[in-house]
């Protein structure tokens, strides 16, 4: 398991774990020091390579780093950087195919591509879409602000939630153009999302054809069906419970692998896992629950492949905290495990 981390705290680079999805027990491995505020990261599909964007900020230029991955040692090389190409790059995804990596700059508003050599080292990016657009919320959408790069399930779209344009904007995937892999879809160029809800990040279904966006500002959670190149809009449910009248500010969202129930995350006054049990014939949520994160601030977290475990990252709080799921009622258990990391952002996980 690896550990994205803000750097600018007590966090020394990205943080590598020995996971037992057997019993929840985590072994620290290593740790890539050196590496500044590695926030996001995505594996190669080989798993060989470790993608990281460098998050930084006050004039310090923005970069993508490369890592090479040693599976015996559990050791991270630095292969190489590139200059992200833009501002605040918070999202980074890596395509089936293992030769792109595309990256979302929230401040700059920008979707870059990159191209991966051979030896898992990232080209200078290819590509570099600019958004124009703002909505409702003037201090939160007063200019566009992406904040995923999500491929479809058969690779032939890119789906980028824009904050700041309440849209998810859709870009036709070719892996074979080198030079423009990307290009607006032709039957749907964008999904237009409910002014002020602040699209950011967006799970599929493993199985059927349905996507679940999760919408910072309004702390709620979209649902679309998609087929023939197209995306239609089939609910809108609350991601906190009907009574909560703190602040918002929704975060992650993922399906389990199972395709039984999806979970979000919510920070602001919140700080929980939001339980959804998924309609197999429609796609619909209904809410069954709210797990507290134990912990403060959950930016992103994850479900292990074999559906077992949940971890969650507590960024302000320092600390990722591992819950045992109920695979017939999806409920969340502490499992009295916790892993002590600072500033910790985003988790992905690789099979032994």
């Amino acid at each position: 398991m690896f550990a994205g981390t803000y750097t600018n705290g007590d966090s020394k680079g990205i943080y590598v774990y020995s996971f037992n999805s057997l019993n929840g027990e985590v072994k620290p491995v290593s740790i890539a020091e050196g590496v500044s505020n590695p926030s996001f990261l995505s594996l190669s599909p080989s798993g060989k390579y470790l993608f990281a964007v460098n998050q930084n900020s006050g004039g310090t230029p923005s970069e993508v780093s490369s890592f090479a991955f040693n599976k015996v040692s559990g050791q991270l090389s630095l292969i190489n950087k590139q200059l992200s190409g833009s501002e605040g790059p918070c999202y980074i995804s890596a395509d089936a195919s293992g030769k792109w990596v595309m990256v979302g700059h929230y401040t700059g508003g920008t979707v870059a591509a990159f191209a991966v050599e051979k030896d898992g080292s990232l080209k200078s990016h290819a590509q570099l879409i600019t958004h124009n657009g703002s909505s409702v919320n003037k201090q939160r959408q007063e200019k566009s602000h992406v904040h995923a790069t999500v491929f479809s399930p058969d690779q032939r779209f890119l789906l980028v939630p824009d904050l700041g344009m309440d849209k998810i904007m859709i870009y036709r995937f070719d892996p074979a153009f080198w030079k423009k892999p990307l290009t607006p879809s032709k039957k749907q160029d964008f999904i237009k999302t409910k002014p002020g809800s602040g699209p950011r990040h967006l799970s599929f279904h493993p199985t059927k054809p349905y996507a679940y966006l999760i919408e910072e500002l309004e702390g709620t959670v979209s649902v679309f069906h998609h087929s023939q190149d197209t995306f239609k809009f089939i609910q809108n449910i609350s991601s906190h419970p009907p009574d909560y009248s703190g602040t918002k500010g929704s975060a992650d969202i993922h399906v389990s692998p199972d395709g039984k129930f999806l979970y979000a995350s919510n920070r602001g006054d919140a700080n929980n896992i939001a339980i959804f049990a998924i309609n197999p014939d429609n796609g619909k949520l209904a809410a069954k629950g709210f797990q507290s994160s134990m912990g403060t601030v959950p930016r992103n977290f994850m479900i292990d492949p074999t559906g077992n475990y949940l971890l969650v990252a507590n960024q302000s709080s320092s600390n990722i905290v591992i819950f045992k799921r109920n695979l017939m009622t999806g409920q969340l258990q502490p499992t009295g495990k916790e892993i002590s990391v600072p500033n910790p952002v985003s988790l992905v996980m690789l099979k032994k």
